[in-house]
């Protein structure tokens, strides 16, 4: 019985178990990737036109992408009680709204609106923080594959939600904000307590491998399965019975991850303390106050040493250092010196204070305010241009390009962290790849050709989910992981600030004219 409870034991406080919690949450978390679906909803139920529902669409993006708030509860509270507060936000915004559409409460002014869709959607910044703090955490030396699989069920969530709105099979399209609200919501709260950094051994092991590799045949496994039950739903009338096998089958096999958690915990035998961290917590946290305060020293010693020091040889140089070292040491506990803190390097932890005076730090920033906005404005879109182009069934396009982000995710976190691990070349050297391949689908956007709409969704989604597999695990190797909720949530800001420059209100049809959102030509071409 003792070797059971202990095992038991193991088992809530294994990291692959927080890892697969999250990829849980995560996998309802991307809900404004379904704004493409709704959003005809709402402008058909309060005679909306494209104009207010780019508006409407703006909040939404602002309310993804500002998460200062998620940044600062994750560091005040458990990040259980972040995700908490991230399932209220999703409930209220989107279940008001659902109110609003359906009639059940009287319609709200566009800036209520507005406000609600931000609050809403700015729920899922408190998923991804809490999800990509303990994770990365728990997996510092896998945080590219981490950050990629993580953020890439986030967009891999519209395909996922929209397969379980197929099960639903209402008549009633303002269903599907009702699930929206609800479904995130149930899901987080019922996760909430996993999601943590855990305590033990976190550097690589030798089951880490083979482990990423089963969660990669899943994630791949899953991308083509989604794709191609949409095909089969689009191409052919299944029946009821069909669409809830399907459904089934998807839940199964997102519940696979499970194995890991349980096979390293119940059916291998204990690790020895050997592999087990090498020091508690509390320990490990006075050694790293102690280093700390030996680079503050240090970095006194720079200002402090004769310039004739350096020319001394080796040993009498380090002789010399370690004397004067010793005396500031001292004096700094006396209080008869006022030691100065060194300013932390490329790979330390960086405040978002600190950061905001790097260049680093903006570059990339810019490089993803001019990457993936025009991404992001597509995705908002999809709908809209999906049925100027003569397409009537716009969900499968926005399901498509979800599955084809999730892919992009899955794709820019591995392959970057090859480059990084491999090939020595900086993890953003990927997202100016990515950047190319978003640039070629924008392209056959813009043609109109027949099928451009499929190519064009494929090119944009891998391009932009790659972004978001690349950033974040850049700055955390560049900035280190102690703020790095801060610096994530910063970033992000890039995203509706780009997307607020492009506004689409027309496309080119299949006979090579420009058409509005709403279908009136404006032009011969």
């Amino acid at each position: 019985m003792g070797c059971l409870s202990e095992r038991f034991s193991s088992f809530f406080n294994n990291r692959w178990l927080v890892f697969v919690a999250a990829m849980w949450i995560q996998s309802c978390a991307g809900i404004g990737y379904l704004f493409g679906s709704i959003s005809p909803t709402i402008k058909t139920s309060l005679n909306y036109n494209q104009r207010q529902v780019a508006r409407l669409g703006v909040a939404k993006d602002l309310g993804d992408s500002v998460g200062f708030l998620a940044a600062s509860f994750s560091e005040i509270l458990p990040l259980w009680g972040a995700v908490l507060v991230g399932a209220i936000q999703n409930f209220v915004g989107y279940g008001w709204v659902w109110l609003v559409v359906t009639g059940k409460v009287p319609v709200l002014p566009l800036w209520a609106m507005c406000i609600l869709i931000f609050v809403g959607t700015n729920g899922e910044t408190y998923f991804n923080t809490a999800a990509l703090v303990s994770c990365v955490q728990n997996f510092p030396k896998s945080r590219g594959p981490v950050v990629g699989i993580l953020k890439g069920f986030a967009g891999l969530s519209g395909a996922i939600l929209t397969q379980i709105y197929a099960l639903v099979h209402s008549p009633d399209h303002a269903s599907l904000l009702f699930m929206v609200a609800v479904g995130p919501t149930m899901v987080a709260i019922g996760l909430m307590f996993i999601i943590r950094p855990v305590g033990g051994h976190k550097q690589l092991r030798s089951s880490d491998g083979f482990s990423f590799s089963i969660i990669y045949s899943i994630c791949l496994l899953l991308a083509a399965y989604l794709m191609a039950v949409m095909l089969v739903e689009d191409l052919v009338d299944l029946s009821q019975t069909v669409i809830t096998i399907f459904t089934l089958i998807l839940f199964v096999i997102v519940l696979i991850p499970i194995t890991i958690p349980v096979s390293l915990s119940f059916f291998r035998e204990p690790r020895s303390s050997v592999e087990e961290a090498l020091l508690p917590d509390q320990q490990k946290q006075e050694t790293d106050k102690s280093e700390e305060g030996q680079d503050i020293i240090f970095s006194e010693i720079e200002d402090e040493k004769p310039k004739e020091v350096d020319l001394l040889p080796a040993s009498e140089r380090q002789k010399r250092i370690a004397q004067l070292q010793a005396k500031l040491a001292q004096a700094a506990a006396e209080g008869a010196v006022r030691i100065k803190k060194r300013r932390p390097h490329r790979g330390e932890d960086f405040t978002l204070t600190e950061a905001l005076i790097k260049a680093d730090f903006w570059l990339i920033f810019f490089s993803l305010l001019l990457g993936s906005g025009s991404g992001l404005t597509v995705i908002d879109n999809l709908g809209q241009m999906s049925q100027s182009l003569g397409y009537d069934n716009n969900i499968i396009f926005v399901s498509m390009i979800s599955i084809w982000n999730f892919l992009g995710r899955i794709g820019g976190g591995y392959f970057s962290e090859k480059i990084v691990s491999d090939y020595v070349y900086p993890r953003p050297a990927a997202m100016a790849g990515a950047q190319v391949i978003m640039a070629i689908g924008h392209f056959f956007f813009a043609m109109g050709w027949p099928g451009a709409m499929y190519v064009g969704t494929l090119l944009v989604g891998l391009g932009y989910g790659a972004h978001w597999a690349i950033v974040p695990a850049a700055a955390s190797e560049l900035f280190g992981l102690k703020k790095f909720g801060a610096l994530y949530n910063f970033l992000t800001l890039a995203n509706p600030a780009e997307q607020r420059q492009f506004t689409l209100t027309c496309t080119v049809d299949r006979g090579g004219k420009l058409r509005n959102v709403e279908g009136d030509e404006v032009y011969g071409s």
